[in-house]
Order: C-alpha cells, then sequence, then structure tokens
C-alpha cells in the first residue's frame, strides 16, 4: 500500500510535503516552469541574477514560471518562454523548438520543466528583467562555454545545472 502524501507547510508558490520518510517540495498551483536555450548563430544568451535560496548571483538560462502572472497555470510554455526571453535578455526569436519535459531535481522536488531553444534572436528591448530582478544579459561563444563556466565559479557565481548540457553531449550540435 502506498503512503499517503501530506502538507507539511503551504505558501503562495511552493508546498512542504511528506510522503512516509520523504520530505520534499512542489511548486503551488501545479506550477511549471519553461526554460530557454537562446542560440544567436554561434553565442548562447545566459543571464547572471540574484538568487535568495543560494544568496549570490547565478550563471543560468533565461527562464520564467508558466502560469506566475494573470495568463493562468494553463498558459501554453510557449507564450512563457517567449515573454520571458524578452524580458530577461531583451530578445525575442522568430523560431522555437520544444526539446520536451525534464524534471529539476527530482530527489528534492517535483518541480519540471519544458526546455524551448530559441534562435533567430533580434534586440527588441533591454532586458534585465522586471524591476526587482536586476539581470545580467552574457552572450557566449558556444565554444568558450567551459571558460566562461570556470569564470563564474572562479567569480563565486553559483552554476545553474542546466547549463551542463551546453558544456557537451552534442546536445546543440544540429543547431
Amino acid at each position: 500500500m502506498a503512503e499517503t502524501e501530506q502538507i507539511a507547510w503551504r505558501g503562495e508558490w511552493i508546498v512542504a510535503k511528506t510522503c512516509g520518510k520523504w520530505e520534499y517540495v512542489s511548486r503551488a498551483r501545479n506550477i511549471r516552469a519553461a526554460v530557454i536555450v537562446p542560440i544567436d548563430a554561434d553565442e548562447i544568451v545566459l543571464i547572471e541574477q540574484y538568487r535568495v535560496p543560494l544568496g549570490r548571483q547565478s550563471l543560468e538560462l533565461p527562464a520564467g514560471l508558466i502560469g506566475d502572472d494573470d495568463s493562468g497555470p494553463d498558459e501554453d510554455p510557449l507564450a512563457t518562454a517567449r515573454r520571458e526571453l524578452e524580458e530577461e535578455t531583451g530578445y525575442a526569436a522568430s523560431s522555437w523548438r520544444n526539446c520536451g519535459e525534464f524534471v529539476s531535481s527530482p530527489g528534492l522536488t517535483s518541480e519540471g520543466f519544458t526546455l524551448l531553444l530559441a534562435s533567430g534572436l533580434t534586440r527588441v528591448g533591454p532586458g534585465g528583467g522586471v524591476e526587482g530582478e536586476d539581470i545580467t544579459v552574457r552572450r557566449v561563444k558556444r565554444a568558450h562555454m567551459g571558460q566562461v563556466v570556470a569564470e563564474a565559479r572562479q567569480r563565486g557565481l553559483a552554476i545553474d545545472a542546466k547549463l551542463l548540457m551546453l558544456l557537451g553531449g552534442g546536445w546543440l550540435d544540429d543547431v
């Protein structure tokens, strides 16, 4: 017989749960995320932003929560990705490819995200995020990703695990 999931604490954005001996979190209201890999010729557009849970800046791919605004939890991941790419980086993309659904840290959270590849980038605004986000946009040559990650580590930045796909494995060889 399966153990029953119990809610230990509920906030506006996350829910802490237990199930037997397991403790984990999920997004409130079944909110998911859209993560964007913006590619412009031989460059990837990354962002740096302060992350409260880490207490420091983080080097990341642009991303946003699906349904965290007036659009609701049924918003299409592509609509979220389009909005977040422009808000965070100041770019719009003419071509999009859905790379599928992934999970972030399956031993800690049930959070999942849709990974979307964006290409044909055009600068349409300043980027930097919405008020209070203070996002720095970085254009990085694909061939220099390893060096950029190493330098970010030396500067004390946290490195989002999703950047691992940009460091090898041929994930983007056909782009």
